[in-house]
């Protein structure tokens, strides 16, 4: 039986016992195993694993030992309560064992979870699943996620209430993010507000929210990124002496200033073009990167995008005989100088 995704929802938080089996499949195998993880913990509580009630098989393992799927089903736990078998990375190679021990299932038996990557229609393993009376079939998109699947984690964590300039941060994020990544910073931004009872505001989402980039790359981008050329030369030596790489520091100085001409060109205006970057930006780094972004404007922005290009394409160059360097420490004097020019 296929499920909606409304359906799919509610048997993720209030699955049923008397249900055979769940074939959860996706591309995205984060958002396969979020999803497969919430159901297993609804299915046998916090306490099932240590209680062994879930059996794990790995998909591949099941040509060596086709009937494992059929007796870890109907195998008798030491301690009462539900019990699932989970198979993991199936695919239509798994079809056969795990639809032979679908087709056995009794009641009593023990919830069968497999996970899969993309399923085409064709597949025997999504078919056989489908056209159960008594199983689901679940497909995991890459789609955006809507406003409750992000306010889920919030409310499992105990982030309640929460500011609506805090909601709108953590909504972007939550677009921004990889599920996984969002759900460590909703965990991260959980602790942070522990025992405080002040509604969770935008700054603390900040405050929690990941770094693109680490702190050393950080400093070095803003200090092109303002025009203090005269700073560049003692900052690059501490990033060489850290072992940061040339073409690394071209790379990322290049993404930074390509993010403020998206801003920049943004027909609303920068304060538009800021907010829809991503990942998305908050509090004093967003205001960081606007100032940026309002006195650059495009033309210089795409002035300093060429050199960035060229000192690029130099250290690519098997010809190039400037030590690397110097070549980007050039480079990115040339881009600073830029932002006082006129």
């Amino acid at each position: 039986m296929k499920l909606s995704a409304r359906e799919a929802a509610s048997h993720f938080d209030r699955p049923d016992p008397r249900r055979a089996a769940t074939l959860i499949y996706g591309a995205d195998g984060m958002r396969v195993a979020l999803k497969r993880q919430a159901l297993v913990a609804a299915l046998i509580g916090p306490e099932g694993e240590a209680e062994m009630r879930l059996t794990r098989l790995q998909a591949a393992d099941l040509r060596k030992e086709p009937a494992a799927v059929g007796d870890a089903l109907k195998a008798v736990g030491f301690f009462p309560g539900q019990r699932v078998v989970f198979v993991e990375d199936a695919a239509d190679g798994a079809a056969a064992p795990v639809l032979a021990a679908l087709e056995d299932w009794r009641d009593g038996d023990a919830h069968l979870v497999v996970t899969a990557g993309q399923l085409t229609p064709r597949s025997s393993l999504r078919k056989g699943f489908e056209g159960h009376p008594n199983a689901f079939a679940i497909a995991i998109y890459d789609d955006p996620p809507s406003r409750g699947d992000i306010e889920a984690p919030l409310q499992k964590a105990g982030l309640t209430n929460v500011t609506p300039e805090g909601m709108d941060a953590l909504l972007a994020l939550g677009h921004g993010l990889d599920p996984g990544d969002f759900r460590q910073t909703v965990e991260k931004l959980a602790l942070y507000k522990l025992g405080d009872r002040v509604a969770v505001s935008e700054a603390d989402v900040a405050a929690c929210a990941p770094l693109s980039l680490e702190a050393g790359a950080d400093d070095l981008i803003h200090i092109v990124a303002e025009g203090r050329a005269a700073e560049l030369g003692p900052m690059l030596r501490r990033l060489e002496a850290q072992g940061v790489t040339p073409v690394s520091l071209c790379i990322q100085v290049g993404r930074h200033f390509r993010a403020l001409h998206t801003a920049a060109s943004d027909p609303g205006g920068p304060g538009k073009g800021i907010g829809k970057l991503r990942p998305p930006l908050y509090g004093p780094r967003r205001d960081r990167m606007l100032r940026q972004t309002q006195s650059w404007g495009v033309a210089k922005l795409e002035g300093a995008m060429g050199d960035l290009m060229e000192a690029d394409l130099a250290l690519r160059s098997a010809g190039q005989a400037a030590p690397a360097m110097a070549l980007v420490e050039r480079a990115l004097i040339r881009v600073a100088m830029r932002f006082r020019a006129r």
